[in-house]
C-alpha cells in the first residue's frame, strides 16, 4: 500500500509544472465553467466563477503518458488476440472472454492518442468524431467490466460448483458476449448524443464536452455519473468480490499444487481492477456528491477534485495496459501455447521451445491426476 500510494504521488509531481509563486487564488481567477447556466448559482453575483482547469498540469506529460499507455495496450491485447485465436487445442469459456476482453481494451486504447491530442491541444477534430471516440471509450469501459464479472462468475462455477455448464457450450458463452457488447452499446448512447465541439472562450480553445443546458443539466449529469458507479463499478465489484472470494476459500480446502498459483492470479485480478479504478471512481464520485449539492461547493473544493480527477484518470486508463499481463502472460496454458506460436513463426528455436514445454511437462502430468485439480488448470491456468 505504502508503494502504490509512492506510486501516486511521482505521477502527480511528474504531471505537474512548478509554479510556485502562483497562489491558488490567483490560478483561480479568469475561469469559467463550460457550464455557464450553472456555475455561479451557488456563489455571491459579486464572486468570481471557479475554474475547471487545473493550470499547472503539464499538458505534455500526460499526452505522453497517454501514448505509451496506447503502445504497450496495442501489443499486449493483439498478442492475446492473436494467440487464442491459434490456440490449437480448442478455446474454453474463459478464453473467449479473454479474448473479448483484449477486443474491449483495443478499443478503448484506440481512443488514447486523440485524447492525448485533446489534453495537449484542445478538440481539433470534427464533432462527429468527438462523439465517436467518446462512445467507444464508454463502451468499451461498460464491456471491459461486464466481461471481468462474466469471468469471475465462469471461475466460480467452475471451481466453487465443479461445474463447466457454461464452458461446455461455447454457443452461449458467445451469445453472452454479444449482449455484453450490446449493452455497453446501448450505456454508451447518452454520452453520444450529448458530446460535441464546443468552443471555450475562456480556454480560447475547442473542447469536446456535453453540451447540457437548462435548469435539469446538472440533474442530468448526476443521473448519468449515478449510472456509471453502479452498473460500471460499484456493482461488478461487488459481484467479483463474493465470486472470487468463494473461489479462494475453495481453493483452500483443495490439496493441489496449483492452488498457490491460482489465488495469486485471483487476487492479481481483483487488485488490479480496485488499485486502477477504485481512486477515479471515489473522486468521481466526491465530484458528483459537490455537483448534486450534497457536499460544500467551494472553488478550492472543485480545483483539489479536478487535479485528483487528472492523476487518477491516467492510472485508471493504464488498466487496459495491465490486462494482457494479468489474464494472459501469468498464465500457464498461454505462455505454452504464446511460445508454441512462437515456434511456428520461427521467432524462437525448437530447443528452447521444447526445453520449456518438458519443464512444464512434468506439473500438467501431476494435475491431470486428480480431478479436482484438472478444474483448477482449466479456471484458472491462464
Amino acid at each position: 500500500m505504502k508503494l502504490y500510494v509512492f506510486f501516486i504521488y511521482i505521477m502527480g509531481y511528474l504531471l505537474l509544472t512548478s509554479q510556485d509563486e502562483q497562489s491558488l487564488e490567483s490560478m483561480l481567477e479568469g475561469f469559467e465553467y463550460p457550464d455557464q447556466d450553472n456555475t455561479s448559482s451557488n456563489y455571491p453575483e459579486s464572486a468570481a466563477p471557479c475554474s475547471l482547469q487545473v493550470p499547472e498540469f503539464n499538458s505534455l506529460a500526460i499526452m505522453i503518458v497517454y501514448i505509451i499507455v496506447f503502445l504497450f495496450s496495442l501489443v499486449g491485447n493483439s498478442v492475446v488476440v492473436y494467440v487464442i485465436c491459434s490456440m490449437s487445442n480448442g478455446r474454453n469459456s474463459t478464453d473467449i472472454y479473454l479474448m473479448h476482453l483484449a477486443f474491449a481494451d483495443l478499443l478503448f486504447c484506440s481512443t488514447l492518442p486523440v485524447w492525448a491530442v485533446d489534453f495537449h491541444f484542445g478538440w481539433v477534430f470534427s464533432n462527429f468524431s468527438c462523439k465517436l471516440f467518446s462512445a467507444f471509450q464508454e463502451a468499451s469501459v461498460y464491456c471491459g467490466v461486464f466481461l471481468l464479472v462474466c469471468i469471475s462468475v465462469d471461475r466460480y462455477f467452475a471451481i466453487v460448483r465443479a461445474k463447466r455448464v457454461l464452458s461446455s457450450r461455447h454457443l452461449l458463452v458467445k451469445v453472452i458476449c454479444g449482449v455484453v457488447w450490446l449493452m455497453a452499446g446501448l450505456l454508451s448512447l447518452p454520452v453520444a448524443i450529448k458530446r460535441e465541439k464546443i468552443y471555450a472562450p475562456e480556454l480560447e480553445q475547442y473542447i469536446c464536452y456535453e453540451n447540457i443546458t437548462g435548469e435539469s443539466s446538472d440533474q442530468w449529469r448526476v443521473s448519468l455519473r449515478v449510472l456509471r458507479h453502479t452498473l460500471g463499478f460499484f456493482l461488478p465489484l461487488v459481484v467479483m468480490v463474493f465470486c472470487y472470494g468463494w473461489t479462494v476459500g475453495s481453493l483452500f480446502k483443495m490439496r493441489s499444487q496449483q492452488k498457490h498459483k491460482a489465488m495469486r492470479v485471483i487476487i492479481a485480478v481483483v487488485l488490479a481492477f480496485i488499485l486502477c479504478w477504485l481512486p477515479y471512481n471515489v473522486t468521481v464520485l466526491t465530484d458528483t456528491l459537490i455537483r448534486g449539492g450534497s457536499l460544500a461547493d467551494t472553488c478550492e473544493t472543485r480545483y483539489r477534485v479536478e487535479t485528483a480527477l487528472q492523476v487518477t484518470k491516467v492510472l485508471a486508463f493504464m488498466h487496459c495496459m495491465v490486462n494482457p499481463l494479468l489474464y494472459a502472460f501469468i498464465g500457464q496454458k498461454f505462455r505454452n501455447e504464446l511460445l508454441t506460436t512462437l515456434y511456428k513463426q520461427g521467432i524462437i528455436s525448437k530447443k528452447l521451445w521444447m526445453s520449456y514445454r518438458k519443464g512444464s511437462a512434468g506439473s500438467v502430468a501431476s494435475f491431470r491426476s486428480r480431478n479436482t485439480s484438472v478444474s483448477v488448470v482449466n479456471a484458472d491456468g491462464r
